[in-house]
């Protein structure tokens, strides 16, 4: 059987296992049970941060690499739908379809975030942390002191999804369908990429650069090209969470929002793809329904404190939570006490 139809039919049996069906037909049944709030609130809204935290964890996960401009990367892609479609600043806008301005949106940021681990691959450690930070940082004071292409403090209002074939994509139902498509190929997408062969040289240049180096494989080059594929998840989101919120301002890339995808990531678990999407749905119910507990401006606080709690008895997240559950409350293997040799 050649290489290619044997990782095509390893795809398929992936997709089509017990456990993805289920879950499959849970998130496609959810709108039917839920309010249009907990579906477009809720549900859109997690699962397009999901996919943007999803790209850090690939980087952290699988990668060693902890960078906090996917935020960044995200809001350059939502910067550009603003600025190449139609919005409110019809000085600055270009009125593009939107499949172009999309399109061109997508491959700009992808252009970026290469970019940006061009630059921070020549770093380990906090100083990845650090110059990832610094590259938000500019970006956002630039996005908010340029008038002439940012439009300012302001933004871009009125950015709204698509109408396509009929189907308002403004509307919860369809974008919560939406979001659930392009989430459901990112994770699948992730799935595949780690167990392909750049994917397995990724993880063995995370846990031993040095022997991979001496084997002949580019470091460099592997950690700049998961920047980019990185770098397309969250731009996918970008557009995703620009169209979810109707604007974007440099309110959207601010550094409480860079540490907001650091959280969702940390909070999920970076272990497994599946993470970023619980530690989204964890921080949207704690960000929607933690104000009835706490005022608003102690929300932080809140967050803060499930988080620590988190580092501190889980570093795994909640899969981690979810394993040491399972490991403890869960049947356990019995062990034959005369087990015999086979020849």
């Amino acid at each position: 059987m050649p290489p290619g139809e044997s990782r095509w039919r390893k795809a398929g049996a992936l997709l089509f296992t017990p456990r993805y069906l289920v879950v499959l037909i849970a998130l496609l049944l959810y709108p039917v049970v839920a309010s249009p709030f907990f579906t477009y609130q809720i549900g859109a809204q997690s699962l397009a941060l999901g996919l943007i935290a999803l790209s850090l964890t690939f980087l952290g996960g699988y990668g060693g690499m902890v960078s906090l401009a996917q935020m960044t990367v995200a809001g350059v892609a939502g910067y550009l739908v603003a600025i190449f479609g139609t919005s409110s600043a019809q000085a600055i806008s270009l009125g593009w379809p939107w499949p172009i301005a999309v399109l061109f949106a997508v491959v700009i940021a992808v252009v970026c975030a290469t970019a940006i681990g061009w630059l921070s691959v020549r770093t380990e450690g906090i100083y990845t942390i650090m110059i990832t930070l610094a590259i938000g940082v500019a970006l956002f004071y630039l996005a908010q002191q340029n008038y002439t292409l940012f439009n300012g403090f302001q933004g871009f209002n009125k950015l709204f999804a698509p109408t396509v074939a009929g189907i308002d994509f403004r509307e919860p139902l369809p974008f919560y369908y939406l979001t659930l498509a392009c989430s459901l190929a990112g994770y699948f997408f992730v799935r595949l990429l780690v167990k392909a062969p750049f994917g397995l040289a990724l993880q063995g240049i995370r846990d031993n650069p040095r022997r991979m180096n001496s084997l002949g494989f580019s470091v460099t080059a592997h950690r700049v090209a998961s920047y980019a594929a990185a770098g397309l998840l969250a731009a996918v989101g970008g557009v995703l969470i620009t169209w979810y919120n109707n604007r974007i301002s440099p309110g959207t890339i601010n550094t409480g929002a860079m540490i907001n995808i650091l959280i969702i990531a940390v909070l999920g678990g970076m272990r497994h793809p599946i993470g970023a999407f619980i530690g989204a749905i964890a921080f949207v119910l704690l960000q929607n329904f933690a104000i009835d507990l706490v005022d608003r401006e102690r929300f932080n606080l809140v967050i803060g404190g499930v988080f620590l709690a988190i580092v501190l008895f889980s570093p795994d997240g909640l899969l981690g939570l979810w394993a040491l559950a399972r490991s403890r409350f869960g049947p356990r293997r019995s062990v034959p006490s005369n087990p015999r040799r086979q020849p």
